[in-house]
């Protein structure tokens, strides 16, 4: 395996996929949510690293109506086999989301972690980083080889929902959400027709793109979020919303997605065990009693 860094620079991609071809495997984790109106996979095709794949966060999921909650290990590993992807191979994956250059492509990298593949790295500034560094991009769909992948889910990576009720009195592990503050606060609407927005009692609020670097769009104005910060601004991040990274810790968001950028931001701190709550604030809603949710005040 090449053993690549966490986050790598497009120039430093480009070079592995050119000296060792056969031995990484890139993946466009390219995700929206359900009220922005188009597809991951329809922007795959549109442009994507030559010889990508696509992986549709949806598909490889469990079915439920918490949404994408994670596959089990053969769903997992049959699943990343058709792609190409085998134990010895390095993984990068990569989003295309126009508003932000990180946004889903974390879940992917957690997967990965979660089923036990620790050779996955993340394409520091997205598919937008690779474009501006004048690397071509192909149109379409790719085939792949299947090859055959083994997982072994890592339990401990995850939080319940019997987990999180429990924790509201017991205060066992510090749990940090990654929506905006008015999602959090229960001022905006959440995404979804049959999810009220609010959150989980002693939860803190980090927006994923607290993590994230300005990105300065062509007439030199701030439009987009770029490449994460660097571990000292990362871990400013999280002192500033008390959170102790010496701690326990479990990220939570809408449906699992954004979740995955705290843990990213984390790890890069140095911290390796922060879990996800993969139902997140959509199960939570659903599941928990009025006196386990804090919504807004009018509720």
């Amino acid at each position: 395996m090449l053993k690549l860094n966490t986050l790598v620079t497009a120039k430093a991609l480009s070079e592995c996929i050119s000296n060792f071809p056969r031995k990484i495997k890139v993946l466009d984790a390219t995700w929206f949510l359900p009220s922005y109106g188009k597809k991951g996979i329809e922007v795959y095709k549109e442009g994507h690293i030559p010889g990508a794949a696509f992986f549709d966060i949806d598909e490889c999921s469990t079915r439920s109506e918490y949404e994408h909650m994670l596959p089990s290990e053969s769903q997992f590993a049959d699943y990343v086999g058709n792609l190409g992807i085998d134990n010895d191979t390095s993984v990068v994956v990569y989003n295309a989301h126009p508003d932000f250059a990180l946004f889903s492509a974390p879940r992917v990298w957690w997967t990965f972690h979660v089923f036990g593949h620790r050779d996955v790295s993340i394409l520091s500034g997205g598919l937008r980083s690779w474009k501006d560094a004048g690397f071509p991009v192909a149109t379409g769909v790719e085939s792949h080889t299947r090859k055959v992948f083994n997982a072994k889910l890592n339990k401990d990576l995850i939080k319940s929902f019997e987990d999180v009720a429990e924790n509201i009195t017991s205060q066992k592990f510090q749990l940090i959400d990654a929506r905006s503050a008015g999602r959090f606060h229960g001022t905006d609407p959440e995404p979804r027709k049959d999810c009220r927005p609010g959150h989980i009692p002693g939860s803190r609020s980090i927006p994923f793109p607290k993590i994230l670097c300005s990105y300065n769009g062509p007439d030199g104005q701030v439009v987009n979020h770029g490449a994460v910060k660097s571990p000292d601004e990362l871990k400013q991040v999280f002192t500033e919303a008390g959170v102790d990274l010496d701690k326990p810790l479990t990220a939570s968001c809408g449906s699992g997605v954004t979740a995955c950028c705290l843990v990213l931001a984390s790890f890069l701190c140095g911290k390796t065990d922060t879990c996800v709550y993969d139902g997140a604030w959509l199960e939570w809603y659903k599941r928990s009693t009025p006196e386990q949710r804090e919504e807004s005040p009018s509720d």
